[in-house]
Parts: structure tokens; sequence; C-alpha cells
């Protein structure tokens, strides 16, 4: 994805945020980051082999935080 495209996804975070989550990603080999060599400049980010593998625990995370969020909503 585009940087403007994360950052359409994701409306909340500031760019200089996003922008520091990406470096730091990207140094830990999470995301890969394609400069294309063009005027104006073109960047890519997409989830690198080791950011893939973290998907399943990812959904996981994601199912069992919406089933947490539903279960303390009928609580109230």
């Amino acid at each position: 994805m585009r940087f403007g495209e994360l950052k359409r996804e994701l409306p909340q975070i500031t760019q200089k945020m996003l922008t520091k989550q990406l470096r730091e990603l990207e140094e830990a080999g999470i995301v890969n980051r394609f400069v294309y060599n063009q005027v104006p400049p073109k960047l890519e980010y997409s989830l690198s082999e080791v950011g893939k593998s973290l998907l399943p625990i990812l959904i996981t995370l994601s199912d069992w935080g919406v089933s947490y969020a539903e279960q303390a909503e009928s609580n109230i």
C-alpha cells in the first residue's frame, strides 16, 4: 500500500505517528518499503514474510477483542 492509502485506512493516526510506526516496523523486519525511482517519488509498503507470519496471531487477538467487548457490553 502507498502511504496515502494507509493514512486513509487509519484516519485517526497523525502523519508523524504513521511515519514513525512504519519506520519501526521496517527496522524490525515486519514491513518492506519499496522506493520507486521516479518524480514524484513513490513509496509502497507491504508485509514481509515475518509480518505475514504474524497475521494468524493478530486475527486471533482481534477476534478475542471483539468477543470481549461484546461480553463486556452485555454485562452493562
